[in-house]
């Protein structure tokens, strides 16, 4: 917990930053790209964090000391009705740090190789171009972005709202990664059942609690590759999912458990290739940007 508080603070610093670029220079103006005519999956990626001590992923003890690096991704999801971003990844002034972010008594290393925007722009998009927001959980690795977004529909979890503005998020200087959302009118999904983006069954979020109050997982139905199901931070390591390992720093353990059981259900369910969104080899079978899965 202690070096989840402490990355919270020192991050907090860097959203400070990114909130001092003026918001119409990020946003740009609509480009007016077209829509495509089927679901799109693009892995992005937002950043890279290497970690000389895993043991805060894991409750056990059995990480203790040992080491190991992680893919910090974003994932645009376009659709004939739209284009979603799920997750912004590590806040872009961290590329502007020589050497990367370093943070003061944690064992962690960020890095951010490409900032975000010049990549959407590949594509042809600007900020104000993505029409719908949603985040796994709102840790600053995942919402690090979230104020350069502020103008797109942001679908939320009802606890996990409640949690990112609570008075203890304001007392860690955790919202500042994601400040601009704090009086948008959001999307809010109540109760268990999953939240259909397009209201065609081919985006879906499913709340899948424990790793904050209102975690959440997307499943996405193409129609060339199948499934896939983008699984946030359940899993954040590779041997989280086969050891059913919950990190230290989890609000709720016996949530995560259920929510691993539900989760794995549901990859069943729907034939599904499950993505740990932190372990690289998942990244990297995925279509190397900027060419879309399909």
């Amino acid at each position: 917990m202690k070096t989840f508080r402490l990355l919270s603070a020192c991050l907090a610093l860097t959203a400070c930053a990114t909130s001092r670029t003026s918001t119409a220079d990020a946003q740009g103006a609509g480009t007016g790209v077209a829509a495509p005519s089927t679901v799109q999956l693009y892995a992005i990626d937002c950043g890279h964090v290497q970690s000389s001590d895993s043991g805060s992923m894991a409750d056990d003890g059995s990480m203790d000391g040992v080491g190991g690096k992680g893919i910090i991704p974003c994932y645009l999801i376009r659709h004939p009705k739209g284009d979603l971003l799920w997750d912004t990844g590590l806040p872009e002034s961290i590329a502007d740090m020589p050497g990367g972010l370093r943070p003061q008594g944690s064992p962690m290393h960020f890095e951010l190789p490409r900032k975000l925007t010049p990549q959407l722009g590949e594509l042809g998009l600007a900020p104000a171009d993505i029409e719908f927001l949603s985040f796994s959980h709102m840790h600053f690795d995942h919402a690090g972005n979230a104020n350069l977004f502020a103008s797109a529909k942001w679908i939320v979890d009802a606890d996990e709202l409640a949690a990112a503005f609570s008075e203890t998020a304001h007392r860690r200087g955790e919202v500042q990664n994601y400040s601009a959302l704090e009086h948008v009118k959001p999307l809010v999904m109540e109760g268990d059942g999953p939240y259909d983006v397009f209201g065609d069954g081919t985006v879906t979020l499913h709340p899948a609690h424990g790793h904050t109050p209102g975690h959440t997982v997307l499943l996405l139905k193409t129609a060339k590759s199948g499934a896939v199901l983008l699984t946030g931070d359940l899993w954040p390591l590779r041997e989280s999912r086969e050891r059913k390992l919950v990190p230290t720093y989890n609000s709720n353990r016996e949530q995560t458990i259920e929510s691993m059981r539900r989760v794995e259900a549901l990859a069943k369910d729907s034939g599904a290739r499950v993505i740990r969104q932190h372990v690289i080899e998942d990244f990297t079978a995925l279509p190397a940007f900027p060419e879309p899965l399909e």
